[in-house]
């Protein structure tokens, strides 16, 4: 199992559809799970959250339905992949699948609801939980090689709880710049 983070941010850079495309075209045959970050749907989240002040535990729910309306776009550009939502509905199929997270699964699994959890740690957790051989999340960020995932962190480019998510990781890690996919 492979697991692959897509930035939200590839649904603003107009890159999301060729990325799907890339993924189908270097891992067909092989079992994939697809992790769609919020994009602008969560970017509505954090502006509805410093409005309204509501709490970090409604905004962590709401990101959750962000990822979930970015894997029914991610679906319906690709037609074919499977939606899947509980993490052990995924050894029932093969194949290429996108993952909406079901916001209970994660509660029941001990995942706060904070903002330095993002879909980058959640890819992380769900790479752990279904023993996958390697995360790799694709970003629209310029991506350097010789950066530590401290830095990264530090940069914003992964989410302050992305490391400690990867404490006991049994994967390989693989951070990429969309063109490197795509290319």
């Amino acid at each position: 199992m492979i697991v692959v983070k897509l930035g939200g941010s590839l649904e603003a850079a107009g890159t999301l559809a060729d990325c799907l495309a890339a993924i189908e075209r270097k891992f067909a045959g092989r079992a994939v799970a697809v992790v769609p970050g919020g994009g602008l749907f969560a970017d509505r989240v954090r502006a509805a959250q410093q409005r309204w002040r509501f709490s970090d535990s409604t905004a962590h729910r709401m990101a959750i339905v962000a990822m979930q309306q970015m894997a029914l776009l991610c679906n319906g550009l690709k037609p074919d992949w499977r939606i899947i939502s509980r993490v052990a509905d995924f050894g029932r199929f093969t194949g290429i699948s996108i993952w909406s997270p079901d916001p209970d699964e994660l509660d029941k699994a001990g995942v706060p609801a904070t903002w330095d959890i993002t879909s980058d740690s959640l890819a992380a957790w769900l790479a752990g939980r279904l023993s996958a051989e390697e995360l790799i999340l694709v970003k629209s960020a310029a991506i350097d090689a010789g950066t530590s995932l401290a830095e990264l962190a530090e940069r914003q480019v992964v989410d302050k709880a992305f490391c400690a998510y990867l404490a006991d990781a049994r994967f390989k890690i693989t951070l990429i710049n969309q063109s490197t996919l795509n290319g």
